[in-house]
């Protein structure tokens, strides 16, 4: 007798993992997937995945040197050609399937404090380092005496840049995605270093620039801080919101007494970019704060804060 089979009377088309053909009642598709012999469907998702930037360090009293800037927060970026972060290559996109929940994570600034990660899927992106600290770019050293820098994650961003060598001395700057921080000045009176630069990226279908590193701040009686790019704060400056920037150093202001002036700043919150096809809805959890926009043949969604999960129909 001849069977009679997913739409098919005799012999019925091979079934597997990577491919079916035929016409499938409920019953076919879960004994297919029980043997492992059904094709689940995916599409392809590109992301940008920055994570908070590090706080900046507060001046150093006791010989009044200028404070490190701190490090932008971790770059990865799959979208078209763009580079991803310390200058690497386009990461490979994200194969996703309809249903399945994925976890999104919104990395908060670091307040004396590295960055938080923030995550999408399988992609993290570490936190900035706060100022002398490792972090996704690493935060620049504090005036006085050459204090180290902080170094940044491979693929993801840039060190810090040296504190000056003696006291009185500015701070380094923090690294961005894309540039190391500048060292600090030598000289007491000399200027905080600037805060490498980030990576701009189109994902959005607009440029915009993010992940720069914050400024150190001057040293005694200097008169200079460093500046900020990209969403790093300049020193004294908090770094902008969603945009994974590095909180900008504390300074000395001229003729302030020792230890009263200059503490550090916090760095900028990162975000989660999601660019998918625009025939897909998001279903995105009451923890997450997002947005959705179409461009071309293609959706974006933008994570600013919290974390939850989303999923695709």
């Amino acid at each position: 007798m001849k069977s009679n089979e997913y739409g098919y009377i005799g012999d019925t088309p091979t079934q597997s993992s990577s491919s079916n053909t035929g016409i499938f009642s409920n019953e076919d598709v879960y004994n297919l997937l029980g043997e492992n012999k059904w094709a689940l469907q995916t599409f392809t998702a590109e992301y940008l995945v920055i994570a908070g930037g590090g706080g900046g360090g507060g001046n150093y009293g006791p010989d009044q040197s200028g404070g490190p800037g701190g490090g932008a927060g971790g770059y990865r970026n799959s979208y078209a050609s763009e580079t991803s972060g310390a200058n690497s290559s386009t990461e490979t996109p994200l194969t996703l399937g309809f249903g399945t929940n994925y976890t999104v994570t919104v990395g908060a600034g670091g307040n004396n404090a590295n960055g938080s990660d923030s995550i999408f899927s399988t992609i993290t992106s570490d936190g900035g380092g706060k100022g002398q600290t490792d972090g996704g770019s690493g935060g620049g050293g504090r005036g006085s005496n050459g204090t180290v820098q902080g170094s940044g994650t491979a693929n993801q961003g840039m060190d810090g840049g040296r504190g000056g060598f003696y006291a009185g001395a500015g701070g380094g700057g923090g690294g961005g995605a894309s540039a190391t921080g500048t060292n600090g000045s030598n000289a007491p009176n000399g200027p905080g270093g600037n805060g490498g630069a980030g990576l701009t990226s189109s994902i959005t279908g607009s440029a915009v620039g993010r992940a720069g590193g914050g400024g150190g701040g001057y040293g005694y009686n200097g008169s200079s801080n460093g500046s900020g790019s990209d969403g790093g704060g300049s020193a004294l400056t908090p770094g902008s919101a969603n945009t994974g920037g590095g909180g900008g150093g504390g300074a000395r202001t001229s003729g302030a007494s020792c230890c009263s002036t200059g503490g550090d700043r916090p760095g900028g919150s990162g975000v989660v970019i999601v660019r998918y096809p625009n025939t897909l809805t998001i279903s995105v959890g009451a923890g997450l704060t997002s947005s959705t926009a179409t461009d071309g043949s293609e959706k974006v969604t933008t994570f600013t804060a919290g974390t939850d999960s989303v999923s695709f129909s």
